[in-house]
């Protein structure tokens, strides 16, 4: 079968580029690093204004991951996929304004809890509301994790599409995990574009390093994995089975992994440096690899599936 997005889709994510270009993401990723989120913010209310808090909702997980790889692509910072594609499903409405939540073990921590004007712990019986606690640290200076509690005496909502007292079960996570995946594609595609024109703008012994054919390699490496996982989210996209969203999981961390340790190769000393905007790519990819499920349990996932299949 050959997937392919219709014109409104492919409108759709013509729009969110053509926003999200003009936007100096790096300088929002570095901005809300540093604790200002007043570019951050107003970013997010431009993009909620194209409709993209509301997709889980009101449109399909097509359209979500459209979303998602725009989001990666550019290194968008916030708790997008809490605010647009966990809670909006949990709740069964669109979240208002920027919203987080807890959902333990896979999501231990609430993203960007400091911000968020709602707070939510997710377990086996729902949702409840959470009081924000201690901050911890993660790879990605744009991710700031933060431990919760449950408000005593707070009102539980019914996390929706769950047939059995676990939180992997939920429709809500499988739209969060596959959410993640876009956005790991979406990181991997910038990362590969940018080693790419970085390999022919870089000059060494007299000719571009991209010239050579151990770089041409390992380039195509990347190029090939990126392209086999994009159809893994297209995929679960369309048939949103667990088994599915956890194939796109696995295999859209893989590439982008794969792209940021070779865009580190190719780009050398620089590539290790904070004030090199590559790095803002890398640190998100590698915080996203065990974000809404670590690699080792979606393959466990799937193996759980073929085998009781």
């Amino acid at each position: 079968m050959r997937f392919e997005l219709t014109d409104e889709q492919r409108a759709f994510g013509d729009a969110l580029e053509s926003l999200l270009s003009s936007a100096d993401t790096a300088g929002v990723a570095r901005s809300w690093a540093d604790g200002d989120h007043g570019p951050g913010l107003k970013l997010w209310d431009r993009l909620a204004e194209q409709g993209v808090t509301m997709l889980a909702t009101e449109a399909s997980p097509v359209e979500v991951c459209i979303a998602f790889e725009a989001l990666g692509r550019h290194a968008v910072p916030g708790p997008w996929v809490e605010s647009a594609a966990y809670l909006p499903v949990a709740l069964g409405r669109e979240v208002e304004g920027v919203a987080t939540v807890a959902a333990p073990p896979h999501a231990p921590y609430a993203l960007d809890a400091d911000v968020a004007d709602a707070v939510y712990l997710a377990g086996p019986d729902g949702l409840s509301e959470a009081e924000v606690g201690e901050r911890h640290a993660s790879v990605d200076r744009t991710r700031h994790l933060f431990s919760v509690v449950e408000v005593r005496g707070a009102p539980v909502v019914e996390v929706r599409g769950a047939p059995a007292p676990s939180l992997e079960t939920t429709n809500a996570f499988d739209l969060a995990a596959l959410a993640t995946a876009a956005q790991l594609l979406g990181l991997g595609e910038r990362v590969l574009a940018d080693t790419v024109t970085y390999a022919k703008q870089r000059r060494q012994f007299g000719r571009e390093i991209g010239s050579y054919q151990a770089i041409k390699h390992q380039l195509a490496d990347v190029r090939i994995a990126l392209d086999f996982a994009r159809p893994l989210v297209h995929g679960a996209a369309l048939d949103p089975t667990p088994r599915a969203v956890s194939a796109a999981k696995v295999m859209c961390a893989d590439a982008a992994y794969l792209a940021s340790r070779t865009g580190l190769q190719v780009h050398g000393a620089i590539g290790y440096t904070a004030e090199f905007d590559l790095s803002i790519w890398i640190t998100k990819i590698r915080a996203l690899v065990t974000a809404w499920g670590t690699p080792a349990f979606h393959r466990a996932r799937i193996l759980e599936s073929l085998v009781e299949a």
